[in-house]
């Protein structure tokens, strides 16, 4: 785990609370309870400051996340002065109020405060614990302590020694722990001990439950159980999210241990996992009701991988609140974790709700993450090809973006299999396969793509059409497939996307065109913002047979 920017680990211990008490739930038996483990974490001024912390605070309140224990080292100090310059609110009836056991030490260095206040908090398992513990940083140095200098800046060699003497230490030496220091931070022996009993009891538990051990080992293994993909009908118009939530159902059983849920939009987003019951029904349940709190919910998502034994942990909402996201799904595409983020209403497409909410410059943005797979399927079947890749990638995030409105199911019998998708892009019609021009989409302006290619090849013209519904996919692939894809010498190439054009010239090269939208949105109706913008078959057609006049009049000089 990495946290990075302050207050993510606030909401990644809370992810973990969220996998443990699921799994307690899941596995646990009378008598034979082998999920039984408290998370503890250190946060600071500065985690607290952030509103993530209360997000997931909130959270962790209402699911009575009794097995948290963090510790508020409240030292006053930031990076700019004191916290009284920047954070006077009471902390401890703020915590209350979320929901919180809350205790107060006065002196870090009382020790048989520290120990009263972990007891109280481990035997306190109806809610998650805070103790607020006063320390001074730099504590023992005579000239930094309590300085803002001293958060950021090292002591010095004159400071360290003068800690030293302070402290009663020899200031000649360099680098020295005394023994009996140690001997006291040794836990090899008791570790062992634990962890001999911890096994006694697995092993117990195993054989008493041997269908639940199988189950147990696949978890933590990580594996995906056998499923079928559903198989749409061609011409049946389904928006991509609602194909989704079928696609979920169909695998559902095969991962029974994935929790997730969405910001307060499953109605809108139809990522519940039907029949798995609440989060907050005793912790049994699949499905978390994260509430309005985009950001919580990506760094709890998180910790949930992290913490391990939730398989394809997920979270959900609308593709424009990615951005109040975002510094979580950065996060799991550095640390490679493998969450699956399905973000629906993906475009101008939307339509009334208007500028605010059509994520224009989301693809570009999101594209721009390194490690991170976004993926924007064509119809139904490629969405179930979607969440293929997304349950079978072990090193990375993926990302869904799903349409609200409905698109046609694309009838394959004269075009390429929709899993092609698992190569990122595939040539999905083509009326020779040398061809002059190469209509490049994704998503739901696919099928409006084919729809041109076809009518420019009836005047005789070579098209090829291609589905890209994953530029880091495709990227992946050997340069023969995608010189096969995209031969180099066809310059003739139009991207069709209802977003910024920015990174498309990689495909389209230096010759070709993109359909794109280089300002904010519309509130109208989807199908008028999307004809007013230009994704329609005339202006594709036009566009189309424009770049291929341009590119001929290069080519002849």
């Amino acid at each position: 785990m990495t946290t990075g920017p302050l207050g993510q680990g606030f909401a990644n211990g809370v992810g973990m609370g969220f996998a443990e008490r699921f799994l307690a739930a899941t596995f646990n038996r009378p008598e034979h309870e082998i999920v039984d483990h408290r998370v503890y974490a250190i946060c600071s001024d500065g985690d607290l400051m952030e509103g993530l912390s209360y997000e997931a605070g909130s959270l962790a309140g209402t699911n009575a996340l009794g097995k948290l224990v963090y510790f508020y080292d409240d030292n006053h100090i930031t990076i700019d002065g004191t916290t009284a310059i920047s954070f006077t609110e009471d902390r401890a009836l703020r915590f209350e109020a979320l929901g919180w056991h809350v205790q107060s030490v006065a002196d870090v260095n009382d020790l048989s405060a520290l120990r009263k206040a972990i007891k109280n908090a481990q035997d306190e398992t109806a809610k998650p614990s805070l103790v607020i513990v006063r320390s001074h940083i730099a504590y023992g140095a005579p000239h930094a302590v309590d300085t803002a200098e001293a958060h950021g800046s090292p002591l010095g060699v004159a400071e360290v020694a003068a800690t030293k003497k302070a402290l009663g230490w020899d200031p000649d030496k360099h680098f020295y722990v005394p023994a009996d220091v140690y001997a006291h931070m040794n836990g090899i022996e008791r570790g062992n001990e634990l962890e001999t009993a911890w096994q006694q009891s697995f092993s117990n538990w195993s054989q008493a439950f041997p269908v639940e051990r199988e189950r147990w080992d696949a978890a933590w293994d990580g594996r995906i159980g056998p499923w079928e993909l559903p198989e749409f009908a061609p011409g049946e118009e389904l928006a991509t999210r609602t194909a989704g939530k079928t696609v979920m159902q169909a695998f559902k059983d095969a991962v029974p241990t994935m929790i997730g849920g969405a910001g307060d939009l499953v109605g809108s987003t139809f990522t519940e996992i039907v029949g798995g019951g609440l989060f907050s029904d005793r912790w049994a349940g699949r499905n978390i009701a994260f509430g309005i709190r985009e950001h919580a919910m990506g760094s709890i998502v998180n910790g949930i991988a992290v913490h391990g034994g939730c398989v394809k942990p997920f979270g959900s909402t609308f593709l424009i609140f990615s951005d109040y996201m975002r510094p979580a799904v950065r996060l799991s595409a550095l640390m490679g974790l493998p969450v699956v983020w399905a973000w629906t209403h993906d475009s101008v497409g939307l339509g009334e709700d208007g500028p605010t909410h059509q994520p224009v410059e989301t693809y570009a943005a999101l594209r721009a993450i390194p490690n991170l797979w976004f993926v924007r399927p064509a119809d139904a079947n490629e969405t179930a090809y979607a969440w293929k890749v997304a349950l079978e990638r072990s090193d990375g995030p993926v990302a869904l973006s799903l349409s609200r409105q409905k698109v046609p199911t694309l009838d394959r019998s004269e075009l390429a299999p929709a899993s092609g998708l698992e190569r990122g892009a595939y040539t999905l019609w083509e009326s020779s396969s040398s061809p002059d021009l190469i209509l490049i989409s994704t998503g739901a302006e696919v099928g409006l793509t084919l729809e041109a290619g076809r009518k420019i090849a009836a005047d005789g013209t070579a098209v090829r059409v291609v589905s890209m519904p994953c530029w880091e996919l495709f990227a992946e692939q050997p340069t023969d497939y995608r010189d096969e894809v995209l031969p180099p010498d066809v310059r003739a190439r139009l991207s069709v996307e209802p977003g910024v054009e920015l990174g498309w010239s990689r495909w389209v090269g230096d010759h070709g065109d993109s359909i794109s939208i280089e300002h904010f949105g519309a509130s109208a109706p989807g199908p008028t913002v999307l004809e007013h913008f230009g994704y329609n078959l005339d202006n594709v057609v036009a566009r189309a047979v424009a770049l291929l006049e341009r590119v001929a009049r290069v080519e002849v000089r």
